[in-house]
């Protein structure tokens, strides 16, 4: 029996991390409730965030008090999750993907590992057919164009065999200095990298989306098939209810930092 099509969404305004982690979590209990008559669906949610520093489950408050008062006084957004890793940055020029996937669909199911190297390859991939950039092998978590420079950030949760949480690509100059400010995923020497500097081109994220979408399926061996908001029920509802907040609170945002 062949597998559903991932739905996917790309939200088009920036949003709030600590509501997206909420629709996160809303569509989790409907896959969880769901999939006991298979009628749940996989879903690929792609977009930008407000800038946001976030901490992973295995930092307690007292390790990241003093950075939350730091960090929020330029302007960010500081919030505790259940991923794993640790302190790292989210916000504009940066493609943020969530896949909300049941592993245990898979022939034989996908482990937790096996599932993290794909999301990697499906970056990889991405860096070199839409932009010929090459990566560099690294016994860290993440893609890597050399061995101080990152330029995206790999991060899961999964429960059920439910994924949530995912990936972050760099794809503008403006993530770098928002990771400047801090010591992202505990890597003290590696600096943020980016799509339009290391392609020498210019480059939105809009840009890589549909590209980034075609080479999740391939990687994951999975049809993807655009969202259609108005008959996907309950989670349809969800996901439409936090575009038009996005859209209400329009783009204003702190300021770059130079």
């Amino acid at each position: 029996m062949s597998l559903p099509p991932v739905l996917y969404h790309y939200f088009e305004h920036a949003l709030p991390y600590a509501r997206t982690l909420a629709l996160q979590e809303k569509l989790y209990q409907i896959q969880l409730a769901s999939r006991r008559t298979g009628s749940h669906s996989d879903i690929l949610l792609l977009l930008q965030h407000r800038p946001v520093y976030t901490a992973g489950r295995r930092q307690t408050e007292d390790e990241v008090s003093d950075e939350r008062s730091r960090l929020t006084t330029i302007g960010a957004d500081f919030v505790t999750t259940g991923r794993g890793g640790q302190l790292t940055y989210h916000g504009p020029g940066q493609l943020v993907g969530y896949p909300l996937l049941d592993l245990a669909r898979t022939k034989p199911p996908l482990g937790i590992r096996d599932y993290i190297c794909k999301i990697q390859r499906t970056i990889q991939l991405h860096l070199r057919s839409a932009h010929g950039i090459q990566h560099v092998p690294s016994d860290n978590t993440g893609v890597f164009l050399s061995p101080t420079a990152k330029i995206a950030s790999i991060g899961v949760q999964v429960r059920h065999r439910l994924t949530t949480h995912g990936f972050a690509l760099n794809v503008t100059p403006e993530p770098r200095a928002w990771f400047d400010e801090t010591v992202a995923c505990g890597l003290a020497d590696v600096r943020a990298a980016c799509i339009a500097d290391a392609a020498g081109k210019n480059v939105t994220v809009p840009d890589v989306v549909p590209d980034i979408v075609e080479v999740f399926g391939r990687t994951f061996d999975r049809d993807m098939e655009k969202l259609r908001l108005q008959s996907a029920g309950e989670i349809g509802e969800a996901i439409a209810g936090l575009e038009e907040e996005a859209r209400a609170a329009g783009d204003c945002l702190p300021k770059p930092l130079l």
